[in-house]
């Protein structure tokens, strides 16, 4: 029966280590396809803590009826310590916390220089800027843009953002950071708990595994040059009761953060390398960051439709768009796109007949490991 007691404490020690392990960036759990499992242990957690404690009961008074009584004590105290670090302070909702006080301010008003990066949305007549130096920590923000209720996210590991309507087949829906998955943070839905993926807004396990969330256009610029395209914008402030946490990741923001998971790689096309992804028609394309900030424009087709890429002077800001018609090639002069005698601004609005807008073709800077991965058939422009 004394055997019983240590089969209890090692099954759920060993339990609650695996599942926080297979969803969180710990050395080799990222580079497995380890979802499914990780899904399945999430699932039936009750049931392996259970069956464990009731190993444990079981042989308890056998354990504690020895000489050495203070060793099974021991040992019970460390596996409590493992459950209450695994499940309280190791979960991913537990150690980056969305916004208690979400207040945005105009360009007079804030406290942002104008080198902040930002992702931005404007829906509806109404333009709000979301910096990066902040969503790296909190990974998501809920908020509503123009009357439509959004989630704004963000992946520091894989260097992206998205922004989504929460809705799941209509139905509004509340999600919390659950972990990530090949290095790309994932959601639970409240109602089904099933998760979803960052990168793609599509549900990866779970009941709704293959639905995917409505996405919203959004653009990644530098604040100096949103509020040029957006006077009337507005840009998220800093919580302070996260200033430490923001302060951790200001290097993140301008590529130079050491650490092993956000760090940017110097020469293209390796794994922490920076690109920027378009995915159009079923076809996926990925460009190099150095090569598209000395072109500063580039004119291509992607999924049978002519795009047109671009970085702005500040070595930031970028925009993709679609191209009137394959011949209509575009230059780039002072951050201003020029073609057939028509000029457009980073919004796309034609600077002469200002009802006039280029499509925005959705385009994502990411780490090219991210990307890949989540795009495996994608193609290189080089």
């Amino acid at each position: 029966m004394k055997k019983l007691f240590y089969i209890g404490l090692l099954t759920l020690a060993v339990f609650e280590i695996l599942k926080v392990y297979l969803i969180m960036p710990m050395p080799g759990s990222q580079q497995i396809d380890s979802l499914s499992f990780a899904y399945f242990l999430h699932s039936y957690r009750w049931f392996f803590r259970g069956f464990a404690i009731v190993l444990i009961v079981v042989g308890a008074t056998a354990a504690f009826r020895v000489k050495h009584f203070w060793i099974p004590a021991l040992l019970t105290c460390f596996v409590a310590g493992i459950f209450y670090l695994f499940n309280f302070e190791m979960l991913a909702d537990k150690m980056f916390l969305q916004p208690g006080n979400l207040s945005f301010k105009s360009k007079e008003e804030s406290i942002l220089t104008d080198s902040s990066i930002v992702v931005g949305v404007e829906y509806n007549g109404e333009a709000k800027a979301y910096p990066i130096r902040y969503m790296s920590y909190h990974h998501q923000v809920k908020d509503t843009i123009g009357g439509k209720p959004m989630i704004i996210t963000y992946c520091n590991v894989c260097r992206t953002g998205r922004v989504f309507e929460p809705l799941v087949d209509n139905k509004p829906e509340t999600f919390r950071l659950v972990g990530m998955d090949h290095f790309n943070a994932m959601f639970e839905d409240n109602s089904t708990q099933s998760w979803w993926r960052q990168a793609t807004g599509e549900s990866v396990a779970g009941p709704l595994r293959g639905k995917a969330l409505p996405e919203v256009e959004s653009v990644q610029l530098r604040l100096k040059m949103w509020f040029e395209l957006y006077p009337d914008g507005v840009v998220m402030q800093p919580d302070l009761d996260f200033r430490t946490n923001y302060d951790s990741t200001g290097r993140f923001e301008k590529g130079i953060s050491k650490g092993k998971l956000t760090r940017t790689d110097s020469v293209s096309w390796k794994d922490k390398s920076w690109v920027v992804g378009i995915f159009v028609n079923g076809e996926s394309k990925a460009y190099d960051w150095f090569q598209l900030k000395k072109e500063r424009v580039i004119n291509d087709v992607v999924g049978g439709k002519p795009i047109v890429l671009a970085v702005a002077d500040d070595d930031q800001s970028f925009i993709a768009f679609e191209r009137p018609t394959s011949r209509s090639n575009f230059t780039i002069n002072r951050d201003t796109l020029r073609a057939e005698a028509l000029a457009y601004n980073f919004a796309g609005r034609n600077l002469m007949t200002l009802n006039e807008h280029l499509p925005v073709i959705k385009s994502y800077q990411e780490f090219w490991h991210s990307w890949r991965t989540f795009h495996p058939a994608t193609k290189r422009y080089e």
